[in-house]
C-alpha cells in the first residue's frame, strides 16, 4: 500500500454498527444454546428451578450460572473480532466499509493482540479518542496495542476479499 490513510471517526462508527448487528445474533444464538444446556441439567437433575419460574430467572438469580453466562457472551464478542483481525484484518462491517486493521508494519493481528485490541476497545467507546488524535486518528486500542486502523481503495480492498477463498 502506498498511500495509508487512517479511519475516521465516522467510518469507524459505521463499520462497529454493523459488526454489532452480527454480534447481537451471535449473542443471541450463544443465549439459546446455553439457555439448552442450562434445561438439560435441569432435566439430568443436576439443577433446580427451585422457587424460580423459569430458567431465565433462575440464570438471573444464581451468580455463578450470571457469570458463566456473561463470561461467555463476552468471549463471543471477543473471538468473534479476533478471528476476522487475525484472518484478514477486516470484520464484515469493515470490509463494507473498507477498512482494514493492522500492525505498523503492515501486518495481521496475532491472536493476543487482536484480544488484547478487543477488550482494550472498551465496547467501542475507544473510538473516541479518534475525535482527538486529528493527524494520526488513533483510537484507544490502537494505541495501547500497536495497530492502526486504514482505508483501503476499492481494488485493495477487493484483494483482500479474494484471497480469503
Amino acid at each position: 500500500m502506498s498511500n495509508i490513510v487512517p479511519a475516521n471517526f465516522a467510518r469507524r462508527l459505521a463499520s462497529l454498527i454493523y459488526d454489532s448487528l452480527v454480534v447481537i445474533a451471535f449473542a443471541m444464538l450463544t443465549t439459546i444454546v446455553f439457555l439448552l444446556i442450562v434445561n438439560g441439567f435441569i432435566s439430568f437433575g443436576l439443577l433446580s428451578l427451585g422457587s424460580h419460574e423459569d430458567v431465565s430467572a433462575l440464570i438471573q438469580a444464581t451468580p455463578i450460572l450470571y457469570t458463566a453466562r456473561t463470561v461467555l457472551l463476552v468471549a463471543v464478542s471477543v473471538l468473534f473480532f479476533a478471528y476476522f483481525w487475525t484472518k484478514s484484518g477486516q470484520t464484515i462491517g469493515m470490509r463494507a466499509w473498507r477498512l482494514k486493521v493492522q500492525t505498523h508494519n503492515g501486518e495481521l493481528l496475532t491472536w493476543p493482540t487482536a484480544i488484547a485490541r478487543s477488550l482494550c476497545a472498551l465496547l467501542g467507546l475507544g473510538n473516541l479518542l479518534v475525535l482527538i488524535d486529528f493527524k494520526k486518528k488513533r483510537s484507544l486500542q490502537d494505541l495501547l496495542c500497536g495497530t492502526q486502523v486504514i482505508v483501503l481503495s476499492k481494488e485493495e480492498n477487493k484483494k483482500v476479499y479474494n484471497s480469503l477463498g
